[in-house]
């Protein structure tokens, strides 16, 4: 398990979800440093999806779903999954962001809004700066501050992606969720978007669920892999490309199996 000298922002201890019958999380334990990027990687199935949506409670919103174990968030100590814990306080705590841009079908200003008005801003003033400081967090202010009253889906797919994480960013999230963000992008919007997210990490905690091993190399600083559901192993991303502690490790990373 990786070992580092920074605190940590969470702590998932023994977290084990079902689906009914089917267990497609097995008791994973695994630390979430403090401003870094975490990268969770694994063949299609193994459970990375269903581990980062317990972060904010999505699966709250499906039946027959259990969580047993705990996420921890720092610095409070509080059990994210507690059913003492309000499902809507979670995610306060947590911008999500999609495989797949899904903007609202308004404005690129009400787009980033939305939650802010949600959480009950209602000063124009307020909303214009929280409005813009998000959009130039996500790189996408120079391209759209003469048109922000324009549609959003006039944007194009890598510029809807940015403004998705734009409207995660808005409401100042302790922890960024992306879930295979760049996975129906062009190589240009890629770069773009994980610079994006490369910079972020200096004042937030990011987790991301990502299919291509190249990018979790690039971009993140600790990887888990991840298989049937079960953590097989979590290290240093260096670490974990260059010297695999598992066989089952080394082998997906060498193409063996996907």
């Amino acid at each position: 398990m990786v070992v580092e000298d920074r605190p940590l922002k969470a702590e998932v201890r023994k977290l084990s979800v079902f689906y009914g019958a089917n267990q497609a999380v097995k008791s994973v334990s695994m630390p979430i440093m403090i401003n870094a990027i975490t990268a969770l990687i694994g063949p299609s199935g193994c459970g990375k999806t269903t581990l980062l949506r317990c972060f904010n409670r999505m699966h709250d919103f499906q039946k027959n779903v259990r969580y047993e174990g705990e996420i921890i968030l720092q610095p409070n100590g509080r059990n994210l999954l507690s059913s003492d814990v309000d499902p809507m306080e979670v995610r306060l705590l947590s911008g999500m962001v999609f495989q797949k841009p899904n903007p609202f079908p308004k404005s690129i200003f009400e787009n980033v809004a939305y939650g802010l008005r949600l959480r009950g801003i209602s000063n124009r003033s307020e909303l214009a700066d929280r409005v813009e400081s998000a959009l130039g967090d996500s790189a996408l202010w120079e391209e759209v501050k003469e048109r922000l009253q324009r549609p959003a889906t006039e944007l194009s797919g890598g510029q809807q992606q940015r403004l998705c994480i734009a409207r995660a960013l808005a409401t100042q999230p302790e922890v960024l969720l992306l879930d295979e963000p760049t996975s129906a992008m062009d190589p240009i919007s890629t770069s773009r978007i994980e610079d994006v997210i490369f910079e972020l990490k200096n004042r937030m905690t990011i987790v991301i669920v990502t299919h291509n091993m190249q990018q979790a190399a690039r971009i993140s600083d600790v990887t888990a892999f991840m298989y049937r559901g079960e953590l097989i192993e979590c290290q240093r991303t260096e670490e974990i490309f260059q010297r695999p502690a598992k066989e089952l490790t080394k082998n997906y990373l060498s193409g063996s199996f996907g």
